[in-house]
């Protein structure tokens, strides 16, 4: 594979910035989500409390989740700084481009990451 191009860097850098902003609303609506359910079961219904602590619980999950994501874009965006975006950290093969369009915070190329995975 060959190293990304000037253009291709700013694309996938442009995207990562995107996602960054994206990432950081999502989780300051789901901070709001994520609030203490309260156990006042006069105003809140045995079912309307499991379905509340249901939506707390999805909710911190997603904030998890979307941590560690925006932790991965910023690890990207640093790369980009230092110049070392577009290779894979395990085997230091450059990551093809429709990979990182796909998901432009990935450290790793195909192979390494089936290996990881497998």
């Amino acid at each position: 594979m060959s190293e990304l191009t000037k253009t291709q860097i700013n694309d996938l850098n442009q995207s990562l910035l995107k996602l960054k902003q994206e990432l950081q609303v999502m989780l300051e609506q789901v901070s709001l989500s994520s609030d203490t359910v309260s156990l006042d079961q006069q105003a809140f219904g045995r079912v309307s409390r499991g379905d509340a602590l249901q939506q707390q619980s999805m909710a911190k999950a997603s904030q998890i989740q979307s941590q560690e994501r925006l932790r991965q874009v910023m690890k990207a965006l640093a790369r980009i700084d230092s110049g070392d975006y577009g290779f894979c950290i395990s085997c230091d093969n450059s990551i093809g481009f429709e990979r990182l369009k796909a998901r432009s915070e990935t450290l790793l190329c195909l192979s390494c990451q089936s290996a990881s995975e497998g």
